[in-house]
């Protein structure tokens, strides 16, 4: 069968532009990494499509996930969040993406983030599958990533997180080969 889009993305519109136009697309821009990286964080215990439909208002919240503003952010700031409707109200979360920013600060002056990331990935992978049931919750890679996110003082970045933000930021190609967007890509993304 071919020409059948990965199932997983659904009929919402919202849901079925991500996936055409953004999931799965190699993402080299460390801000964009650490903004995916973050929302991934974000996910751990809910579904993406409950953060997508969000998106825009953690942008806001997150000062467009500006890690040098963030970085210096305290109590005051924790607490406007933990009041904010629009975006997952989970304390450890949004401390995880404050540490998260002050950690990518250090790792993009190092060595850059995009790079860090990478490096720990190797050659992007193109898994070839031809089923949903075929895709992994974690690999070797994604455990390895984690736990270099870990040391570097990432949090919520456990291994099945850190291999979605593979997946949705191209280092691994997980549309299935019957998915028109399997072909395609290897093209940045849209957005």
């Amino acid at each position: 069968m071919t020409d059948q889009p990965c199932p997983w993305c659904g009929s919402d519109p919202l849901y079925v532009a991500y996936h055409d136009t953004e999931w799965g697309r190699p993402v080299r821009d460390s801000r964009a990494l650490f903004e995916c990286l973050m929302l991934e964080g974000f996910q751990a215990g809910l579904s993406w499509f409950t953060i997508l439909k969000r998106r825009e208002t953690f942008r806001t919240a997150f000062a467009g996930f500006a890690p040098e503003i963030i970085a210096d952010w305290g109590e005051a700031e924790v607490q406007h969040l933990l009041n904010n409707p629009g975006i997952i109200r989970h304390r450890g979360k949004i401390e995880a993406t404050l540490a998260g920013a002050r950690a990518y600060l250090r790792i993009e002056a190092e060595t850059g983030f995009s790079n860090f990331l990478w490096a720990l990935n190797g050659p992007r992978r193109d898994n070839r599958l031809t089923s949903a049931a075929e895709i992994p919750a974690q690999t070797p890679v994604s455990q390895a990533m984690s736990k270099a996110l870990k040391s570097q003082g990432f949090k919520f970045c456990g291994p099945t997180i850190t291999y979605a933000f593979m997946q949705a930021t191209g280092m691994v190609n997980d549309h299935l080969v019957s998915c028109p967007q399997h072909h395609k890509s290897d093209s940045p993304p849209a957005v």
